[in-house]
């Protein structure tokens, strides 16, 4: 369904799914640690501090 529609442009390009394999790549490259981080920073978190928030 891509191939055609991209085939009615006036510039032509081919699709790869190489692309796509890079692009998931590198999302779960940012995003494993970026969660992991945020994951163990809040379970190390005293959860008396959080209660006691007003």
């Amino acid at each position: 369904m891509m191939f055609k529609w991209l085939q009615d442009f006036a510039y032509k390009i081919s699709i790869v799914p190489m692309v796509f394999v890079l692009a998931a790549a590198l999302t779960l490259i940012i995003a494993v640690p970026t969660v992991g981080y945020h994951s163990f920073k809040n379970a190390l978190a005293n959860p008396v501090g959080s209660l006691c928030y007003d």
